[in-house]
């Protein structure tokens, strides 16, 4: 790994399991911006005493912050994001990458204006059991891939101001819950041809539950199904011609899976512990990118976060989901 030195924006609880990753792991954080600074210092002192931060802006002028990691709510990405991109810091953006993908283009754009490097922290992309799938699939050891199934419902707050449920925080479950399921497939299956999706609606006027069917090339399709008042199983299955994987709960986190051919035999039971949430694969690969002087990671690249806000944007055209300011 280089030596990179990390700025955390934002003091959140998905900034904590991250910042928790990254030092477990052996990485460094420098610093912690938030919007005022007695949350920097608090969150500074559970952490080994970064360098705190009462700014955004201050955090990202930092000289001795390489990369920041943006935290914040899905409206505020894009406004942060180009903060830290203007102040010649490399980005890694907490997923989903924005609101929508107009927001998406204009930080790829601006990455690339200022030689920077950009990525969606969709974590789940990098973990090992991910990685292993990759390689099965390539292999051919599942046959032709037909479909993916995915779900993630958990039972979140019911407070109507709570952020998941708050239309003016990007609340919902498409953008915070069903990122995953999307990603996913699209990650193995490509682009979808055709996006079928149907919602029910919170009393806030955000999406509670979602399901999104997807065809893609050569007739693959996928289905996904997300909730955020509904604990659900949390599982993932891929089925091809000649065997499946079956991936156990909760499957975007470390996880085992199983490899079944079409007898109903198991070829392989994949296990590899990890010790942490898993976070700190994203940001070995980010880490791996800005010392190789790359600017995209091949598993995670600009484009596919681009696809994939438009992805979104349909989804949320056909179940009427529109945020203020858009």
């Amino acid at each position: 790994m280089s030596d990179i030195r990390w700025g955390i924006l934002g003091t959140g609880w998905i900034a904590s399991q991250f910042t928790s990753d990254l030092l477990a792991t052996g990485l460094r954080v420098s610093a912690v911006g938030s919007r005022s600074l007695e949350g920097a210092r608090e969150f500074a002192g559970r952490f080994g005493e970064p360098t705190a931060h009462g700014s955004y802006e201050d955090l990202v002028a930092d000289a001795d912050v390489d990369a920041v990691y943006v935290a914040t709510p899905h409206p505020m990405h894009v406004e942060n994001a180009l903060l830290a991109i203007r102040a010649g810091k490399h980005v890694l953006i907490e997923k989903a990458f924005t609101v929508n993908a107009r927001e998406a283009q204009l930080i790829v754009d601006e990455a690339a204006a200022h030689g920077v490097a950009v990525m969606e922290a969709m974590w789940t992309r990098f973990l090992p059991h991910m990685v292993r799938i990759r390689e099965l699939i390539a292999a051919g050891a599942l046959g032709e891939v037909r479909t993916i199934s995915a779900d993630h419902n958990q039972r979140l707050s019911a407070d109507p101001a709570h952020r998941i449920n708050n239309p003016e925080l990007g609340g919902g479950a498409l953008l915070d819950l069903g990122i995953y399921p999307i990603s996913f497939a699209i990650d193995l299956l490509g682009l979808p041809t055709r996006i079928l999706a149907s919602s029910s609606p919170t009393a806030t006027g955000v999406d509670r539950q979602t399901a999104v069917i997807m065809e893609h090339e050569g007739g693959a399709q996928s289905v996904s199904q997300f909730a955020l008042d509904t604990a659900g199983p949390n599982v993932a299955s891929i089925i091809g011609t000649e065997a499946r994987i079956d991936i156990d709960a909760v499957w975007f986190t470390p996880t085992t899976f199983r490899l079944i051919d079409s007898a109903g035999t198991v070829l392989e039971r994949y296990e590899h512990p990890v010790v942490s949430r898993g976070m700190e694969y994203q940001a070995f690969e980010f880490e791996r990118m800005i010392a190789a002087g790359e600017r995209e990671s091949p598993l995670m690249p600009a484009s596919a976060s681009l696809a994939i806000m438009g992805t979104l944007d349909e989804v949320r055209r056909q179940i009427g989901l529109v945020y203020p300011g858009e």
